[in-house]
């Protein structure tokens, strides 16, 4: 019976993902655990390892297709015994990658790293079939690409153009007949309207004396082609958004709109910081590696300050929290995610239980975790969770900023550059390291003084880095 491979959820919130590389071929023999293809998530490359034994019948997605939705359809394994050929035809064909990418979101998938390849006991498993649903039949969604969040019940689709036309003319657009695709509105239906006088739109009806106003209407993001219409035809190029894209754009605007952000700032002097650095750097044990003698450990001040924002939220355990509808999770460590740039947008590789952690090996384990990010090695797990979050922009000289919420963390720390500054100490100016930091908090999980409380102790570890080292 023919066994149907399908595209795996390899993170919990993977919806699609590239079909990157084929590792094996028609007519190969695959065993349990054998990779078998390279799958491109939003924020990494992974390995896809077979969970049965037979003979690849039939390739259903081509390596290098982008958008297959998960529980797709993408190979035919024939199981041993069974004639490839036949469990090729029967196995079924993949829609195109276009129309996966209009399908709805995919049922529950297999556990990551999984395929879900079990045939139906008792009988050949059937065909996968992938409905699409045409545009036409999706609320929200005009049939060619019209206005967004417009609904089909008692809405007439029409151009923008159109609309505009219409509502400078008077003209109810509901009461004029559509010639476009799918019985749209245009402008000519639109401009025969008026020249016929007909359509116009009834005046609105007065509201009664002290009766409440009516509720604004919700105010629409501006579609494609409206933003297309601002500039000038040929000055721009258009680039497709990539999956690491459009999932950062949806997680940033869940965070906005979803967590009531508010945000502290805190100066910290950072010379005794960089004298204690210079010392751990300069007493680093030299180790043999493959280009020759190096220094086992290279302390940077983001190392640190991993470190003391770790050791921070265990001074000040309530505000190790995320917030969830039911209860507060109160997190029994600090794992600390660090934002990293990478080519398209940005992870955040997790150092776990960093308050237990030397700096030494919070270090070298910083550098692993950033170069096989940019390079798009990670594990989910070593992206994914986390109780807070660091993003520093200092080494690009930016002096202080407020970073997003990364969900479900309850806090992130934006740090901005170290900078000589003249500060007053016991009525004398002084010249200081001084580097900015701003905590931005979800209010629901850390209250203001908690958060407070929380950056403080930030600061005393900073201002007196011995404090990390024992």
């Amino acid at each position: 019976m023919p066994i149907n491979i399908t595209m795996p959820a390899l993170s919990p919130t993977m919806e699609e993902g590239n079909l990157s590389k084929w590792l094996v071929k028609e007519g190969d023999k695959v065993s349990p655990g054998d990779v078998i293809a390279e799958i491109e998530t939003d924020k990494a490359t992974m390995e896809v390892e077979a969970v049965d034994e037979g003979t690849v019948a039939k390739l259903v997605v081509p390596a290098g297709t982008e958008g297959v939705k998960v529980n797709a359809l993408i190979a035919v394994l024939a199981a041993q015994g069974e004639d490839a050929s036949a469990a090729a035809k029967s196995g079924g064909d993949a829609a195109p990658a276009k129309a996966e990418a209009q399908q709805e979101k995919a049922p529950i998938s297999p556990p990551v790293g999984e395929m879900s390849t079990k045939p139906t006991e008792g009988r050949a498993a059937p065909p996968t079939s992938h409905s699409v649903t045409p545009p036409s039949a999706l609320p929200g969604i005009s049939p060619t690409g019209g206005e967004i969040g417009q609904s089909l019940e008692g809405r007439t689709f029409a151009s923008p153009l159109a609309r505009r036309i219409a509502k400078e003319a008077g003209v109810d657009v509901s009461a004029v007949t559509g010639t476009g695709p799918h019985g749209r509105v245009v402008k000519a239906d639109v401009d025969a309207a008026i020249a016929g006088g007909g359509a116009k739109a009834a005046p609105a009806a007065k509201a009664p004396a002290g009766a409440p106003a009516a509720a604004p209407a919700p105010v629409k993001a501006m579609s494609d082609d409206q933003v297309l219409r601002l500039f000038e035809e040929g000055s721009y190029e258009l680039v497709p958004h990539d999956n690491m894209r459009k999932t950062i754009a949806r997680r940033l605007v869940e965070a906005k709109t979803t967590i009531p952000h508010f945000y502290l700032t805190l100066d910290c002097e950072l010379d005794a910081l960089l004298s204690l650095r210079t010392q751990l750097n300069a007493a680093a044990p030299v180790k043999k590696t493959d280009k020759g003698e190096a220094p086992a450990y290279k302390l940077s001040v983001n190392d640190m300050v991993i470190k003391a924002m770790a050791m921070a939220l265990k001074a000040v355990p309530d505000a190790n929290a995320s917030w969830t509808e039911s209860a507060m999770v109160k997190h029994r460590h600090a794992d600390v995610g660090v934002a990293v740039s990478i080519p398209g947008g940005l992870i955040t590789p997790i150092i776990r239980k960093a308050d237990e952690k030397t700096l030494s090996t919070i270090s070298n384990e910083m550098k692993d975790l950033a170069s096989r990010a940019r390079s798009r090695k990670l594990k989910p797990e070593e992206y994914q969770g986390g109780t807070t979050a660091v993003s520093n922009l200092g080494m690009f000289g930016i002096k202080d900023f407020a970073a997003v919420i990364n969900p479900p963390h309850a806090t992130i720390l934006a740090v901005g550059a170290g900078e000589e500054r003249a500060v007053v100490r016991n009525g004398e100016i002084k010249i200081a390291t001084v580097m900015s930091v701003t905590l931005s908090t979800d209010h629901r999980a850390v209250d203001g003084a908690l958060g407070a409380e929380l950056l403080v102790a930030f600061k005393k570890l900073i201002e007196n880095p011995m404090g990390m080292l024992v």
